[in-house]
């Protein structure tokens, strides 16, 4: 099982927005970056991935699970390569991880989130994952 980030701005869509969504929930649309659409058509059926808020609170509030594997995006337009990937909120970080946070641990210093601050879905590895949950309180 692979371990993911997926970035949103809180007033376009919150994790609370996400939990209220229950189980069957929702498609990740509005990706147009070649390299975040290679992550979401990577990610496998039962993958994990952190939910980061962006630009407003800059932290990791929570975790969601992928319950439906990439498909054409239905918000692009004909033509559009764009894919979309299901989720599914999983559980709350008890204590949010924010940005300060992991820029100041040596560990995540080569966390995609840290270089490649711009990308909106990207990879997590087995290290980051363990740490980034410990320092959230799971």
């Amino acid at each position: 099982m692979a371990h993911w980030l997926i970035k949103s701005e809180p007033f376009k869509w919150s994790w609370d927005m996400q939990v209220a969504a229950g189980a069957k929930g929702t498609f990740w649309d509005g990706v147009r970056n070649h390299l975040a659409k290679k992550n979401l058509m990577a990610m496998k059926l039962g993958d994990t991935a952190f939910f980061y808020h962006s630009n407003e609170g800059l932290e990791i509030v929570g975790i969601v699970e992928v319950i439906r594997e990439a498909y054409p995006d239905p918000t692009a337009e004909i033509g559009e390569p764009w894919v979309v990937v299901d989720f599914a909120a999983k559980a709350p970080l008890p204590r949010p991880v924010s940005l300060k946070e992991i820029k100041a641990t040596p560990e995540l210093s080569q966390m995609s989130l840290v270089t490649s601050m711009r990308l909106s879905v990207q990879p997590v590895t087995d290290a980051e994952w363990a740490l980034v949950l410990k320092m959230g309180g799971l």
